[in-house]
């Protein structure tokens, strides 16, 4: 008797040991429930959370790339990165660009000078020259886009920002095109285009486009503006890409004019022999005309 005594006190000290261990690892998160989570921790990247706040501002989703824009502000201040607070606040400045919103835009702007300061990367003025550049010439300012152009290519210039120096030249080409100076216009478009081959030689640049149709349709060659309107969009089809609103402006003002200038057989015969027609050979039939 003792002995099943013995034996059943053995088994139920067993049994509780075995439910207290169960307990535990519900309370607590076992090895792998911890590599899980910091994996997940992982993932987060703020670097590439701005990345994907930029694609969703392409694309119009302006709600998420806020969103993710201020994740990443609150990142950022957090850790004292003022790459992560300069790169938000440029972000924002986009999508202030969106609703025209001048008053969010200087706020975003103030903030950009102050990290500048603070930091002494002289970058954060750039960016918000370029900001500001790209906002008021969407509303048609364009001395005032003009000035903030020239503002933004002097900094990028003396620090060798070479990307926003680039992209600046394909900018202000709108600013010309619109003051009737289409001389500086094809000189600013022509020097973004053997930039973008200093930097890739491959590279089948169809964003460009966008200013030589705007160039070709203000002169009155509303043939030659369709013909690389129509381009354009195909190539950015292809290669996936999303105008931003300060770029694709132009370029619906461009497809609303000709639809008013050319017949309807006109503007299929165009389209129907620019199928196969590559940003070389437009820059080479158009952008040498002066």
């Amino acid at each position: 008797m003792n002995k099943i005594l013995f034996f059943q006190i053995f088994l139920t000290a067993i049994l509780i040991a075995s439910c207290v261990a169960e307990q535990e690892k519900i309370a607590k998160p076992g090895a792998s429930d911890a590599l899980e989570a910091t994996t997940t921790k992982e993932i987060v990247n703020p670097r590439k959370m701005l990345n994907e706040a930029y694609q969703q501002f392409k694309e119009g989703n302006d709600d998420e790339s806020i969103m993710l824009a201020n994740r990443v502000l609150d990142i950022g201040r957090e850790t004292n990165n003022d790459t992560l607070i300069g790169g938000a606040l440029s972000s924002l400045c986009r999508n202030a660009q969106r609703t025209l919103d001048t008053v969010r835009l200087a706020e975003l702007s103030k903030e950009l000078e102050q990290l500048s300061i603070s930091s002494g990367d002289q970058k954060w003025m750039m960016k918000r020259a370029h900001m500001n550049a790209e906002m008021w010439r969407l509303i048609g300012n364009m001395e005032r886009a003009e000035a903030f152009y020239n503002e933004s290519m002097r900094i990028s210039s003396s620090i060798g920002a070479t990307g926003m120096f680039t992209i600046d030249h394909f900018n202000k080409s709108f600013v010309s095109t619109a003051t009737g100076d289409y001389v500086e216009a094809n000189r600013l478009i022509a020097k973004y285009y053997a930039l973008r081959q200093e930097a890739d030689s491959t590279s089948e640049d169809a964003y460009g486009l966008i200013a030589l149709a705007y160039l070709l349709e203000q002169k009155g060659n509303y043939n030659g503006a369709h013909e690389v309107a129509v381009v354009t969009r195909r190539l950015f089809e292809e290669q996936n890409l999303f105008p931003e609103p300060p770029d694709e402006k132009p370029l619906l003002m461009v497809e609303a004019k000709v639809m008013q200038m050319l017949t309807a057989e006109v503007l299929e015969e165009i389209r129907t022999k620019s199928q196969s027609q590559s940003v070389h050979g437009l820059l080479g039939k158009y952008l040498t005309e002066e």
